[in-house]
C-alpha cells in the first residue's frame, strides 16, 4: 500500500524526517502486536474464568466463544498459559458426571456443553504445543466411552473419534491404553449409520490402530485379516455402495485400509521357501497332483530313476525353471512363497481353468508353450509392484480399488483373473519363450489400463480385460505414438530451438497469472485433517505477495484487500523446497513424510524470515515454485514446465509444419546457385 499523501509530501519539503516517520512505523507495528498479545491474554483469562461459572448458560457460551477462539495460535498460547488443557480434561473427567444428572431434563443443553468442550480441546491440542502424552488413563477412558454408546450426540461422537485417533496416531503409550478400551467390534456399528463423517472418522480410528499396533508381524496380520472380514461387508454396502458420493476425505481413509490390508501379503512375498520343508514341498506336489489327476507314488512304486524322470516330465508340463526341484524357483524374493500360495488358491478355487491351462500349453511346442510356473512366479510379482505391497501409505493419495472390498480373498482372485489374461495374450501374440518379457509388458498395460476406471467388481474388471486385446493395445500404442511424434530432422531441431525462448515466455506469463488468481493452502499440524486456511496471491503489477488467514475453504478468488499481510517481491532473497524448508526441519512424523516433503516449499525475505508453504497437490507446487523463481529471474525447472513446453512446442511444430505434411525435408539445406554471369536482365512481370 502506498504512503499516505501527506507523509510524502513532508518527505519531499523535508527530507531528514522520512527515516523518522519510518523509524515511528517500526515502533507502531511493534505496539500493534504488543496490543494483539495482550488482547488475547485477556480474553483468555476472561474466558478461563467464565468456563468455571456454575450457571450452565454462561458456562454453554463461554464454552462455545473458547471453541471459536482456540483456532487463534496467540489465543491458544496464552489459554495453555493459564493450564487451560487441564481445566478441560478436568471438565471432561468428572465435571460431565455433574451435569449427567440434567441430561434427562436438559438433553440438548449437555450434548452441546460437551461438544464445545471437546471441540475447544482439539483446536488447541491441534497447535501442536502440549504433547499427547500427558492425559491420563481417566480422560481416555472417558473419551472411548462416548464412542462406544449406543446414542451419542453426534458432535461428541465425532470429536472423540478425531481425539481417539490424534492419541494414537502421536504417542505409543497412549495407542496402548486406547487398544484396551476399544475394540473393532465396538466402533463397526458407527460404519452402519447414514453419517459419513463419522464413518470417516471410524476408519481413520481404525486405521489408526492398525499401523500403530506393536505386536509381532503374525499376531497383527492374523488380527487385521480377521477385522477386514468383519469389516468389508459392511463398508461395501454402507459405504462404498451408498446413495452419497465418496468424499476426498472418506477416499484416502480407503485407500489407507486396501494399503494395510495389502501389506499383510508382505510377509509372505518375502518368505523364501526352504527346499528341505516336506510341508512346503507338498504343496508343489498338490500342484502336480490337481494338474495331471495323479496320487503320489509310494516310495516303493517303480525305481527311484523312473519317479525322478517322471516328476521331472510333469514339473517341466507345469512350467517350472528348474524340472528337478522347483522349489528352487521359489527362493527368489520378492514374490517368495506368495507366489505359490497364489498357484495353489488358483488351483483349488478354478480348478478347470488351471487343468486347462496347463494341459494346453503342455500339448503345444516347447518353444511355443506359455510355462504356468514362471508366469505365476513374474505375474506375482508384477502384481506387488501395481499395488505397492509393502509400502507405508501415502499421505495425500485417494486411489482406492472398490472391487477390492467385494471379496475376501481379492487378491488371490485378481491373481486367478490376470495369470488366465496373461495365457490369453500369449496366444494372441503367438509368442515363443524369446518374447516372455514382451508379454509380461503387454499384460502389466493391459492390468493398469483396465485398473484406471476403477471397476467397481471383479467381473467388471475382467470384462474390461476382455475389450483390451493385445491388437487394441497395439491400437492404443500407435495413436499415443502419433500424439507424440518427435521430429529429428536438423532443420526442424533448429526450428524447435527458435521457437523454443516465446514458448517459454508463454509459460512464464501463464505462471505469473496464476499466482496473481491465488491459491488456499492448508495449515498442517499433528492431524491429518484440518479446516484451518491461508491464501496467498500475487499483486496484478507483479510487485507484492499478498497472504492472510481464512476462516473456512474459500469457493472462488479472495480480494487482495481482505490478506492482512504483504510481502514485497522486492524483499525476497530465495526460494527453497523440500528439506532445506525451515518447516521441514522440524521434528515429527508428519514433517518426515516424503510426501509432504515434495510439496513443501518456503520464501526467504529480509535476514532470516520465512513465509512457508505446503502445497495441496503436485501441480500447484510446480506452479509456485516456477512463478516465484521467474519473479526472482531465474530458471523455470519444474517437471511442469517441461512438460508444458514439450506439449507446446510440439503443438506449435505440428501447426507450421502442416502445409508440409507428405514433403520429404531434406537434412541440409539446398546449394545456393552460383552468380550469374551478369546481370543485364530484367523480370517483366506482364
Amino acid at each position: 500500500m502506498p504512503p499516505p499523501a501527506d507523509i510524502v509530501k513532508v518527505a519531499i519539503e523535508w527530507p531528514g524526517a522520512f527515516p523518522k516517520l519510518m523509524e515511528i512505523d517500526q515502533v507502531s507495528n511493534a505496539d500493534s502486536t504488543n496490543f494483539y498479545i495482550t488482547e488475547k491474554a485477556q480474553v483468555a483469562q476472561q474466558l478461563h474464568e467464565r468456563i468455571q461459572s456454575s450457571s450452565m448458560d454462561m458456562k454453554l457460551d463461554a464454552l462455545k466463544d473458547l471453541a471459536n477462539s482456540s483456532r487463534d495460535i496467540t489465543f491458544a498460547q496464552e489459554f495453555i498459559n493459564l493450564d487451560g488443557i487441564s481445566l478441560l480434561t478436568q471438565m471432561v473427567e468428572s465435571g460431565t458426571e455433574r451435569y449427567q444428572k440434567l441430561q434427562k431434563i436438559m438433553k440438548p443443553c449437555f450434548g452441546d456443553l460437551l461438544s464445545f468442550t471437546l471441540t475447544a480441546f482439539v483446536e488447541l491440542m491441534d497447535h501442536g504445543i502440549v504433547s499427547w502424552d500427558t492425559f491420563s488413563l481417566a480422560f481416555i477412558k472417558k473419551i472411548a466411552s462416548y464412542v462406544c454408546k449406543s446414542a451419542m450426540d453426534t458432535a461428541v461422537l465425532q470429536r472423540s473419534l478425531a481425539i481417539l485417533e490424534s492419541m494414537v496416531l502421536n504417542s505409543q503409550d497412549l495407542y496402548q491404553k486406547v487398544a484396551q478400551e476399544i475394540t473393532i467390534g465396538q466402533l463397526i456399528p458407527h460404519l452402519q449409520g447414514t453419517d459419513q463423517d463419522i464413518q470417516t472418522y471410524t476408519i481413520a480410528v481404525i486405521n489408526a490402530l492398525f499401523l500403530k499396533s506393536p505386536e509381532e508381524k503374525r499376531q497383527v496380520q492374523t488380527k487385521v485379516t480377521h477385522c477386514f472380514k468383519q469389516l468389508r461387508s459392511i463398508i461395501l454396502s454402507n459405504v462404498i455402495r451408498s446413495n452419497k458420493p465418496i468424499n476426498d476425505e472418506m477416499a484416502h481413509q480407503l485407500y489407507v485400509l486396501q494399503v494395510l490390508t495389502f501389506n499383510l501379503l508382505e510377509d509372505r512375498m518375502m518368505t523364501k521357501m526352504d527346499p528341505q520343508d516336506q510341508a512346503q514341498r507338498d504343496i508343489i506336489f498338490e500342484l502336480r497332483r490337481i494338474a495331471f489327476d495323479v496320487e503320489c507314488e509310494s516310495n516303493n512304486s517303480g525305481s527311484i530313476e523312473k519317479r525322478k524322470s517322471m516328476y521331472t516330465r510333469d514339473y517341466k508340463k507345469l512350467g517350472f525353471i528348474n524340472h528337478v526341484n522347483p522349489a528352487v524357483d521359489f527362493t527368489q524374493i520378492p514374490p517368495g512363497m506368495l507366489a505359490l500360495d497364489n498357484m495353489l488358491y488358483f488351483a483349488r478355487h478354478h480348478q478347470d481353468a488351471y487343468i486347462r491351462i496347463v494341459l494346453e500349453n503342455s500339448s503345444r511346442e516347447d518353444k511355443h508353450e506359455c510355462p504356468f510356473g514362471r508366469s505365476s512366479i513374474e505375474l506375482t510379482k508384477m502384481l506387488c509392484e501395481i499395488l505397492k505391497v509393502g509400502e507405508l501409505p501415502s499421505e495425500n493419495c485417494h486411489d482406492f480399488h472398490p472391487m477390492f472390498f467385494t471379496h475376501d480373498r481379492s487378491f488371490e482372485e485378481f491373481f486367478c483373473i490376470c495369470i488366465q489374461l496373461l495365457n490369453k495374450t500369449w496366444k494372441e501374440m503367438r509368442a515363443t519363450s524369446e518374447d516372455f518379457n514382451k508379454v509380461m509388458q503387454v499384460v502389466k498395460e493391459q492390468i493398469t489400463r483396465a485398473l484406471t476406471i476403477k471397476p467397481n467388481s471383479l467381473d467388471q474388471f475382467k470384462s474390461r480385460l476382455q475389450n483390451l486385446s493385445y491388437t487394441e493395445i497395439l491400437k492404443l500404442r500407435q495413436s499415443e505414438r502419433m500424439n507424440q511424434e518427435d521430429f529429428q530432422s536438423r532443420p526442424i531441431l533448429e526450428l524447435r530451438e527458435k521457437i523454443q525462448p516465446e514458448i517459454m515466455e508463454l509459460i512464464k506469463q501463464q505462471r505469473l497469472n496464476r499466482l496473481c488468481e491465488g491459491t488456499c493452502f492448508r495449515k498442517i499440524s499433528s492431524r491429518r485433517r484440518q479446516d484451518k486456511f491461508w491464501y496467498c496471491r500475487l499483486s496484478p503489477n507483479h510487485k507484492v505477495l499478498h497472504y492472510g488467514d481464512l476462516e473456512e475453504s474459500p469457493q472462488g478468488e479472495v480480494p487482495h484487500d481482505s490478506l492482512q499481510d504483504k510481502l514485497p517481491v522486492a524483499d525476497i532473497k530465495a526460494v527453497v523446497t523440500g528439506k532445506d524448508c525451515p518447516h521441514m526441519k522440524e521434528k515429527g512424523a508428519l514433517k518426515q513424510n516424503k510426501e509432504v516433503l515434495e510439496l513443501a516449499f518456503s520464501v526467504l525475505y529480509e535476514s532470516d524470515e520465512y513465509l512457508n508453504f505446503i502445497a495441496p497437490d503436485k501441480h500447484e507446487y510446480c506452479v509456485w515454485t516456477d512463478g516465484l523463481n521467474a519473479l526472482l529471474g531465474k530458471e523455470m525447472t519444474s517437471e511442469f514446465t517441461r512438460s508444458d513446453m514439450d506439449t507446446l512446442l510440439n503443438m506449435e511444430m505440428k501447426l507450421r509444419l502442416l502445409d508440409l505434411e507428405n514433403i520429404q525435408i531434406p537434412e541440409v539445406p539446398p546449394p545456393i546457385p552460383k552468380e550469374p554471369s551478369n546481370y543485364d536482365f530484367v523480370y517483366d512481370c506482364n
